[in-house]
């Protein structure tokens, strides 16, 4: 029996050691983050207490085998078959340092922990691969390696029992046995409290960072997955009764008049959309970002039309594409894109513009695989759509995820001469995505930025590229006759470090320019609420050309317009209007709630409905 016990608290310690060291590894990795937020060393000090009930849960759950095993070989008098547990424990090492690598990798670019959500994008383990430097991916490797090795040897040289086998049945091992598991079921379930332990357990501080560091990667992907499937399989937003939501939904898009301010002089025009892959709006200095980050942006803001107040419906290329090009808000969990099953009840705003005589197109540097992009745009119907594996042109320079930008543009405005006029074409910028292997473009001292200071530095020469592209179009003959918008697909973390949960993170440019832009619109800046699902319907009024079918997509030009933007939380719903904001999380409540008190119900019950709703049409679909 001293043998079953000594083997269990061994080796439950063990694992404890192995938490806490992969979270130093991690917390070593961010430093720069910790610095941007502040914390204090007492925070990070006091995760070591509050990690640990959520800690031992994780113990439990993977002591559970362990512990059957053992006790059952304990009554038996065959404890020295224990060793066989190594098949176990070497593969539990492995992914646990696994899972930590991937959840380091990912924190950097997405701001969150390892989930189901982003075990989706795994699909395309290429494309992920693709987007980290050579030299992440072989330090991650050599530190998986190495951690898992260390661990595996600890637990052999110390945990692994040592003892002979023995005769006759162990009398005080069976009468052992139901304590075991009885201690191993509570520790699963977190105590004898009447709720179970679960994420939330773990978080005790006001910064996102130490709560992230708390949560044990284990514990986190297992609950995660299982929300995940059971979100995709059964979960709806019910909020309030199913009518109700529909006829909010609907009054938040009425619009009393017909009455859209046009800003452009030209009935058709040649349309160019500059996709913007990551932009924030805090490289832009006249949103609120650090000057010479992007200086050419800035002269073409001195005659184009700039949105100060857009925001991205989600974070990732896929959700972005889906509300630019089909006025659909970013899913909970999901993206449109990865179920084709859903493409019938998409709009398409380059089939619509197709019927008006427009020939449209799409250009991308690299490989539009990753979330299902490319059968989506195959979907919408793009007369024309060009990859970077197209693209045979010699003397290009090409990253890891393909053509760099400065060599990217100039070219595409060259193709747009070959097209038949009037166009819709859109080129996709590549370069401020990671791993940020551009080329450095001039010496502008970015010694400011403490943190992301490659995403900062790719923006910068992406934002050169920029002037080389427009150079070579206001050489090109149908210049005098396009707009040209520039818009990101979603935004990125920065320097401010803004919580992924906030509209400041979600913030992106917006900016129309072009000679069809009335003179009285240039240099101008608007700063109505609006998310990037508005651009069809916006561009289609513009136009002159209905845009009742894009039911999600809001004419922001309109004077009746009710101004408002949305982001998806996964689970909850982030709502911003003219009289305030919140975000909530089913899980967690409110992360953010600055609403007048008189009107904060009915908006509430806004963002509520408009979640719920969006919801539930995507899943009849």
């Amino acid at each position: 029996m001293k043998d079953l016990l000594r083997y269990i608290l061994k080796t439950s310690v063990l694992l404890l050691l192995l938490f806490d060291m992969m979270r130093l590894f991690f917390v070593l990795n961010y430093i720069p983050t910790i610095k941007s937020e502040h914390v204090a060393f007492a925070d990070l000090l006091s995760v070591v207490w509050h990690d640990k009930h959520l800690d031992l849960s994780t113990v439990s759950y993977l002591m559970a085998i362990p512990v059957i095993v053992a006790c059952v070989l304990a009554i038996m008098g065959r404890f020295d078959r224990m060793r066989w547990l190594r098949v176990y424990f070497v593969p539990v090492i492995f992914f646990y340092n696994l899972i930590v690598m991937g959840e380091t990798g990912v924190y950097g670019e997405w701001k969150t922990k390892l989930s189901y959500k982003v075990l989706l994008y795994l699909k395309e383990p290429s494309e992920i691969i693709s987007s980290v430097s050579t030299g992440k991916v072989a330090y991650f490797i050599v530190m998986l390696l190495l951690f898992s090795s260390l661990f595996v040897w600890l637990y052999i040289r110390f945990c692994e029992p040592k003892t002979k086998a023995q005769r006759g049945v162990s009398w005080s091992s069976l009468i052992a046995t139901p304590f075991l598991f009885g201690l191993t079921f509570l520790g699963i379930r977190g105590g004898f409290n009447a709720i179970p332990i679960s994420t939330a357990s773990a978080y005790f501080s006001e910064h996102y960072f130490v709560n992230i560091v708390s949560v044990n990667p284990a514990y986190n992907l297992m609950e995660s997955v299982t929300n995940g499937v059971k979100f995709d399989s059964q979960v709806t937003f019910d909020y309030m009764p199913v009518d109700k939501a529909a006829e909010r939904v609907a009054k938040l898009h009425d619009v009393d008049c017909d009455s859209t301010v046009v800003i452009l002089g030209e009935k058709r025009p040649n349309v160019v959309i500059v996709l913007l892959e990551s932009w924030s709006a805090d490289l832009i200095e006249s949103l609120g970002g650090h000057g010479g980050i992007t200086p050419n942006f800035a002269s073409m803001e001195k005659e184009g039309l700039l949105f100060t107040n857009c925001y991205s419906s989600g974070n990732r290329s896929q959700q972005g594409i889906a509300s630019i090009y089909s006025g659909l808000p970013a899913v909970p969990v999901t993206t449109i894109t990865l179920h084709p099953e859903k493409y019938h009840a998409c709009q398409s705003l380059p089939a619509d513009l197709e019927k008006q005589g427009y020939y449209t197109s799409f250009y991308f540097g690299g490989r539009l695989n990753y979330g299902n992009i490319l059968s989506f745009l195959k979907y919408l119907n793009f007369n024309k759509i060009v990859e970077g594996d197209d693209i045979k042109e010699p003397g290009f320079e090409r990253g890891k995820l393909g053509i760099h930008d400065s060599y990217m543009l100039p070219w595409y405005a060259k193709q747009l001469s070959t097209m038949p006029q009037p166009f819709f074409s859109t080129v996709f910028t590549i370069s401020s995505h990671s791993p940020y292997d551009c080329p450095r473009i001039d010496d502008t001292d970015f010694s400011w930025c403490s943190m992301e200071r490659d995403f900062i530095e790719s923006a910068h020469y992406t934002d050169h590229s920029l002037s080389l592209f427009m150079e070579e179009a206001r050489l090109q003959p149908w210049y005098d006759n396009t707009i040209f918008v520039f818009i990101a697909d979603h935004s990125h973390n920065t320097y401010y470090n803004h919580p992924l949960y906030s509209f400041e993170y979600h913030k992106i440019p917006l900016l129309v320019y072009g000679k069809p832009l009335l003179e009285e619109y240039r240099g101008k800046q608007n700063d109505v609420i609006m998310g990037n699902t508005d651009f069809p319907a916006f561009l289609l009024a513009q136009l002159g050309l209905k845009h009742e079918r894009y039911s999600w997509s809001k004419d922001f030009m309109n004077l009746c317009y009710r101004p408002f933007a949305y982001f998806e939380m996964g689970e909850g719903t982030a709502w911003k209007c003219s009289s305030g904001e919140f975000v909530l999380s089913n899980r967690f409540g409110y992360n953010v709630k600055k609403l007048p008190e008189k009107t904060a119900d009915s908006i509430i019950m806004d963002g509520k409905a408009y979640v719920q709703h969006w919801y539930n049409e995507f899943c009849s679909y």
